[in-house]
């Protein structure tokens, strides 16, 4: 098998520091209370509907139904969306300008809502560097659905064994590996560097 030239990145978790905890630690003091929100309030499951394409105000308009004491705990997700970012994970930023400048052909696939996304693009300048970036919410199918993998490879005008897909979720590693790619999970940026040298890319 030949090496592949193509890479696709995840964002959240592989190139930006993102958990909702880095906002809501400013607003719930006691740590329990804080697990149990994001629990059972504004949980994965909640926020991954809107990563599929819900729009904001119908989530929220449902979570205030089910917890109309926590409403402004419940805005606040979106409303202070840049705060749930703690920046760029610098290594692997690194890593993409490395094969950015070796002329790698890199692309993007991110669970993430289509209203929230321009808060990244305007926020990390690095996002440039990729010939295009697949959002889950502008186009209403997430990861691990195929589908949406094959959208990136429509994008590159590639076949899977082509391209190096890196993520931070193993089902979303499974996934792309079961359609072809080389599949790696993100562990942190000296691993993945070694890993791509491994695949012949300058990392």
């Amino acid at each position: 098998m030949k090496n592949p030239d193509t890479v696709v990145f995840d964002l959240g978790g592989v190139l930006v520091d993102w958990n909702p905890r880095y906002l809501y630690r400013k607003l719930i003091a006691d740590e329990a209370e804080r697990e149990w929100f994001l629990n059972n309030v504004c949980t994965p499951d909640w926020n991954v509907r809107q990563d599929a394409g819900r729009p904001i105000a119908e989530a929220n308009a449902e979570a205030i139904a089910r917890h109309p004491d926590k409403a402004d705990l419940i805005r606040a997700f979106y409303d202070r969306f840049d705060e749930t970012m703690a920046g760029p994970i610098q290594g692997t930023v690194d890593i993409l300008e490395r094969l950015d400048a070796a002329g790698t052909p890199l692309y993007a696939l991110t669970n993430w809502s289509a209203e929230t996304f321009p808060i990244g693009r305007r926020r990390f300048p690095f996002l440039g560097r990729f010939r295009h970036i697949t959002v889950s919410g502008e186009i209403k199918t997430i990861k691990p659905d195929p589908a949406i993998y094959r959208h990136v490879l429509a994008q590159a005008n590639k076949p899977a064994e082509d391209c190096v897909f890196i993520d931070d979720s193993p089902k979303n590693v499974d996934a792309a590996r079961a359609l072809g790619f080389h599949a790696l999970h993100f562990e942190g940026p000296e691993k993945l560097a070694r890993e791509l040298a491994a695949l012949g890319f300058p990392a």
